[in-house]
This record gives C-alpha cells, structure tokens and sequence, in this order.
C-alpha cells in the first residue's frame, strides 16, 4: 500500500505530465501545416453552415427559375432538375452533414466508450461478454450493418444518425478498452486507491483524463467516415428525405442527369471530398502532435 504523502506526489506529477504533454502538443501543431490545413478547411464549412441563411442567394428548397440551368453568374453552380439553385443547396447542406457527423459520432462515442470502459476496468468474465460482442458487429461489414439498421427503423435523418452510431460504437469500445487496460495499473492509480476513491471517481477523476488524446484523434477521422456514411445513406434513400439538402440527396439525384448536366452530381460531390479531407487532415495533424512516439524527443 502506499502512503498519503506518496499519493500526493503521483497525483502532482501526473498534473506536470499534463501540462507538459499539452505545450508539446502546441509546439508539435505549429509544425504541421496539413493538420493546420485540415483545421482551416474544417473552420471554413462550419461558418458556411452557420452563417447559411446569410450566405446563401436563396432558400434550399425554392424553386427560383427554370430546371438544369448551367453555371452563369445568377447561378454560380446552375440549377437542378427542380429549378432550385445548387450553390444555395450546397451550403445549406453543410448543415446537415456536420450535424449528422458530429451527433452519430457523439452516440458512438458514448455507447461504445462505455462500453470499453466498462470492460477495461473491470475485466474478468464482463470483459469477456462485452467483448465478443463487440467482435460480432466488427465482423459484419459497416455500410451493410448501417444499411440494415436504417432499412429496419425506417428512412428519416434520425434514424441513419442512431444506425451510424451504432456501427461505429465497436471502434471506440476496442480502443478505450485497450486504453484502459494501458492505464490502470500505473502509480497514479494505485495512488488514488489507496486514498478511498471509489469506481465513479476512479474513471472520471483518474482514468478518462489520460486517455482523452487517442480518443480525439479518432472522433476527428470518425467524422469524415460519418458524413460519408450519411452520404452513402442518403444516396440511397435510406438517410436525408427529400426536398431536405442533403449531400446524399443531391448525388443520388443529379446521378439521371449525369451525362446532360453533370453539375448537378459534381458540386455536392466535391463539397463531401472537401469534408472529408479536412477532418482526415486534422485527424492526422492530431495524432501526431498527440502521440509522443511520433513527436521525437519532446
């Protein structure tokens, strides 16, 4: 066992661990121009989405002029099959798929977190449970379990954001599981044990705050995996219902107009690869300043 004066000195270096590893992470940030890339891109779509109403030449679903106009200078992307502009459906479209990225990755975060905290602390027969049947869902393909899901509940936003956070709740239940199991035995731990913390007070106060970076890193790449997902979703009629802006939407639409007005399909398609690079950019950006095997000697 060890004593209350040793207790206190783990508890003290661990906060100088902190404090270190966070100025490391600055320094190793300002070093990487993709990661501060991503981060523009990613600053850039989402004042677009909040600023939408401002921004945008006309409403998402009005129906401004005559159908499958080409690119002018009134309709800086034309118009689709319905006469609505596409620049305005494009922005307001931001909208949805930041939202459905960031609420689904939330869910997964939170079922599987859990999940893999539950079984990393307490191992033994409940690890063994909970882990097999995270293995049953890492064994059946994503898009298909998402599209099984959202088939079942019915097509609507909602119900593609539970079904996407459901197929990516496996991930963060593995990695927080082996995060955990990395952690619980060091000093600082074994420190807090002996003072009377409780299992509550454990996780929340000793174990989460020291596996919070690998867990930021993977909500960044999972947030580009989610909009394209959604994407995937709402192409098939499964995610976004119509005449709501959805990337998806607009893809699965314009896709019958392709070979007459190909600007239909091209605008929402290039939107969604300008997402998705950004959060992979950052993702990666944060993984390296965030691990220290990647940042050399600091």
């Amino acid at each position: 066992m060890l004593s209350s004066s040793t207790a206190t000195e783990a508890k003290t270096a661990a906060v100088k661990r902190r404090s270190g590893r966070s100025s490391a992470f600055l320094r190793a940030m300002r070093r990487n121009p993709l990661g501060i890339a991503g981060l523009v891109i990613i600053a850039v779509v989402a004042a677009i989405a909040l600023l939408a109403p401002v921004i945008s030449p006309y409403g998402p679903t009005d129906q401004v002029t005559r159908r499958l106009l080409e690119p002018s200078s009134a309709y800086l992307l034309g118009t689709d099959e319905f006469g609505r502009d596409i620049l305005s459906r494009v922005i307001y479209g931001s909208r949805i798929s930041l939202y459905v990225g960031f609420v689904s990755v939330g869910l997964s975060l939170l079922a599987g977190g859990s999940v893999g905290m539950i079984a990393g602390y307490f191992g033994g027969q409940t690890d063994n449970l909970l882990m097999r049947f995270v293995d049953v869902l890492f064994a059946i393909p994503s898009l298909v379990l998402a599209i099984v899901i959202a088939g079942l509940l019915g097509p609507s936003l909602t119900n593609a954001m539970i079904a996407i956070g459901i197929v990516y709740a496996p991930i963060y239940a593995r990695l927080v599981r082996g995060e955990v199991l990395a952690v619980r035995n060091h000093l600082y731990i074994e420190a807090a044990r002996t003072t009377g913390v409780g299992d509550f007070g454990m996780i929340t106060r000793h174990i989460l705050p020291n596996i919070t970076a690998p867990l930021i890193v993977q909500t960044t790449l999972l947030l580009s995996t989610a909009i394209l997902s959604e994407a995937a979703l709402s192409f098939l009629g499964l995610g976004t219902q119509p005449p709501d802006p959805s990337w998806g939407t607009m893809l699965g639409s314009g896709r019958r107009y392709m070979e007459l007005t190909p600007w239909v399909a091209i605008a929402p398609g290039i939107a969604i690869v300008i997402t998705v690079l950004g959060f992979n950019l950052l993702g990666d950006g944060l993984r390296d300043a965030l691990d220290p095997r990647l940042r050399g000697s600091e």
